[in-house]
């Protein structure tokens, strides 16, 4: 039976809604990961703190965003392209929501930290692989809106840049730790954040990886860039893809 315009123009609302709530949730992530990576840097606690009380924001747009997103498919029976869209907004909530669990669990270590001698260059090097994934999240997010296929392409190549910037600050931790075993304990928290960081690109790849799916209906065939070599060293902490509580 076809749908009445009041019955489609209300579903195309439904629609906008929830794509607007994923715009929402997208800023607050920005947000969260710059805040994480400042507070580190200036030694800001407050500021730590205000990026752990706000991931209870971006957790219930997420609820909020799942629970709309079943209530459309239950009511409105979506065609094909519509319920692309709809699954890949469920994942796109699904990889924001974890990035900002990452970007609180390094917000948790900033009080921790400020308690210790500073490793010098860390802060720094930490708060630019943290904008360098920042603007990949604000590309992947412009790609969604636009439906920017290409844009999404080069979301995912630009994750091995941040591999190599991983790479090199877990390099340095190293020598910061073999040089000092006073240096340990400090590196080994800051190992967890460039770590956290890391991870934080591979979500920022998935959300690309969607935005593929959702304008071509496939997803990527090709496989994806990585550059972290790290995992073959038997020196590296576990990893550090921690879930918030």
């Amino acid at each position: 039976m076809q749908e009445t315009p009041h019955i489609t123009s209300v579903y195309d609302r439904d629609l906008e809604a929830i794509q607007a709530r994923i715009m929402k949730m997208g800023g607050l992530v920005e947000a969260a990961i710059m805040h994480a990576a400042s507070s580190l840097e200036t030694r800001d606690e407050a500021l730590a703190e205000q990026v752990r009380h706000d991931d209870a924001v971006i957790d219930s747009l997420e609820e909020q965003i799942n629970e709309e997103t079943a209530r459309l498919i239950a009511l409105r029976a979506p065609t094909a392209g519509d319920l692309r869209l709809i699954l890949a907004v469920m994942k796109i909530a699904g990889n924001l929501e974890r990035i900002g669990d990452l970007s609180k669990n390094m917000a948790k270590r900033t009080g921790v930290l400020i308690q210790m001698q500073t490793i010098p260059g860390a802060p720094a090097a930490l708060r630019r692989m943290a904008r360098e994934v920042e603007l990949m999240l604000k590309d992947a997010l412009d790609a969604y809106i636009q439906r920017d296929e290409r844009l999404a392409r080069d979301v995912i190549h630009r994750d091995a840049d941040v591999d190599q910037m991983y790479n090199a600050i877990f390099r340095e931790f190293l020598t910061f730790m073999m040089e000092d075993p006073r240096n340990i304990t400090a590196c080994m928290h800051l190992h967890f954040i460039a770590k956290n960081i890391e991870r934080m690109g591979d979500h920022v790849t998935s959300i690309a990886e969607q935005v593929i799916f959702l304008v071509s209906g496939e997803p990527p065939r090709e496989q994806r860039p990585k550059a972290d070599k790290t995992s073959l060293d038997p020196r590296l902490a576990p990893d550090a893809d921690e879930a918030g509580d």
